[in-house]
Formats: structure tokens, C-alpha cells, sequence
């Protein structure tokens, strides 16, 4: 952990090849026991919780005083390793086929999902990171991994509407999900219409605390 956190942040390489390779020659001295590059290489994949433990820690050790604490931004990203039109070839036993409704396109791939605290005017930081096959819904990510928090204010996309599970979550742990409202099955036409100013204004108002996630993941 030592050598790849060292050399991906002082020398710049990202690739688990270039790292080993810079180990090997110039801190042998230090590490006379590195073995191959298959064995490196095997040993950072086994040390992957470590890996997540060590990155909760600095996200809680190197958190900002400008973090409001009870208020938190969702999103997700799609990791794509091809297109959905071809047959899938890396990463089999992670990956799987996906729709991402923002690029408008079906991938084969990953997908990044982040909590994040809020910060005003700020891109947010980091509380939370979930990486699961493309195909899990964002809901399912939220239920399984971040609805134990307590008095909070969620602020997420049209994916996160389902009024039976959030007014429980309201009711049990005074959690509360803002995201734009989404139209009723069999609503009649009159009741859109007169809801419509109100809904518009809400979905602008949770979009605009909801960008500076956009942007962290651009």
C-alpha cells in the first residue's frame, strides 16, 4: 500500500505495471522483498477492503468545517467498458449491461454512486462511495447503504421517487428525500396542469443544490 500510495502521488503513475516497475528501480533498497509483478499485483487486489478502510478514514479525517452535516447530495456515474450493442469481454464477473438515462445509452460497465455532503457553493466532499454492476438501481444502492442515516436531508434525482419508503424513512429515522416530483399513473390531465408551476419550481430549486455534484463528477 505503501509503495502504490508513494508513487501515484509523488512520480504520477497510475498503472499497477508502472509502479512496480518504478519500486523495482529506485526503492529496492527499501522493499528488498517485492517479488514479481504478478505478485505485486495479486497483493494489492487482496488488499482491497484495506484499501476502502483507508479511504473512510480520510474521508472522515480530512473533512471540512464547511460540511453542513445534515444535508447530503446523491448521483451516480457509468463506468463503461463497451457499448452495449457489442458482447462484453472485461471484467465479466463485475460488470454487466446497463442503461444510463442522462448520456441516453445501454454500456456494459460499472457504476459509481457517491454520497456527499453539502457545501455551499463548493463542490461537495465525499462521505460515501459504492461501486456496483451497471444494472443496480440507484434506489437499491440508497436502501441497502445509506438509509440508516439519521436526520438528514437527501437531495437526488427522479430515480429516488417512492413515496411509501421515504415518508417511513421520515417517520423513523426524521430523514427527508428531495427530489423532483415525478407525474402519477392515471393522474388526470387538469390535476398535471394545475401542479405544474409548483412541481417546475421545486425540480429547479433541488437542481440547483444538486449541481456542484455534477460537477464533482466531471
Amino acid at each position: 500500500m505503501t509503495i502504490y500510495l508513494f508513487t501515484v502521488q509523488e512520480e504520477q503513475c497510475f498503472s499497477i505495471k508502472q509502479i512496480h516497475k518504478y519500486a523495482c528501480d529506485y526503492l529496492i533498497d527499501w522493499f528488498p522483498k517485492l517479488g514479481s509483478y504478478t505478485a505485486f499485483s495479486n497483493r494489492l487486489k487482496q488488499l482491497s477492503a484495506a484499501f476502502r478502510r483507508f479511504t473512510s478514514s480520510l474521508f472522515e479525517d480530512f473533512l471540512p468545517s464547511d460540511c453542513f452535516a445534515d444535508q447530503s447530495l446523491l448521483n451516480s456515474m457509468p463506468i463503461i467498458t463497451c457499448s452495449g450493442k457489442r458482447n462484453a469481454k472485461v471484467a465479466k464477473e463485475l460488470t454487466d449491461k446497463g442503461y444510463c438515462s442522462t448520456k441516453s445509452l445501454y454500456y456494459y460497465g460499472l457504476k459509481l454512486h457517491a454520497l456527499a455532503f453539502r457545501r455551499l457553493d463548493k463542490i461537495p466532499f465525499p462521505e460515501k462511495i459504492q461501486i456496483t454492476p451497471a444494472s443496480v438501481n440507484d434506489l437499491t444502492v440508497f436502501k441497502e447503504a445509506w438509509s440508516e442515516n439519521t436526520n438528514r436531508n437527501f437531495f437526488g434525482d427522479k430515480i429516488y421517487n417512492n413515496l411509501d419508503f421515504f415518508t417511513e424513512l421520515e417517520q423513523k429515522k426524521n430523514s427527508i428525500m428531495m427530489n423532483p416530483i415525478k407525474g402519477s399513473k392515471g393522474q388526470c390531465q387538469e390535476m398535471k396542469n394545475r401542479d405544474k408551476a409548483a412541481n417546475d419550481l421545486f425540480a429547479t430549486a433541488v437542481s440547483r443544490v444538486r449541481q456542484p455534484i455534477v460537477s464533482l463528477f466531471n
